[in-house]
Formats: structure tokens, sequence, C-alpha cells
């Protein structure tokens, strides 16, 4: 019992690094620029389907 004891202790010191983070966040800036980039093109094209 004194060694599961000793692991959470030894988790809450120190914490696990995520070494997903990097991929997570160059995924996030992706989508964000792909849906950017979306309602641009869409803006635009709705802007010259109304311009005529």
């Amino acid at each position: 019992m004194d060694t599961v004891f000793d692991d959470i202790a030894n988790a809450l010191r120190e914490p696990r690094q995520d070494v997903w983070r990097p991929v997570r966040a160059f995924a996030l800036d992706m989508a964000g620029k792909l849906f950017l980039g979306l309602a641009v093109g869409l803006g635009v094209g709705i802007g010259m389907a109304i311009a005529g």
C-alpha cells in the first residue's frame, strides 16, 4: 500500500508533461487558418455575386 501512496505523491509533485501539446497547437492553428480562409473566400464570392 505504501508504494501506491508513494506513486500518487510523486505524480502530484511532478506532473507528467503533455507530449501532444505542440501537435494540438499546430492542428488548432491550421484549422483556424482553414476556416478563416473559407470565411474570406465565401465573403468575397458573395460580395462579387451581389455586385453582379
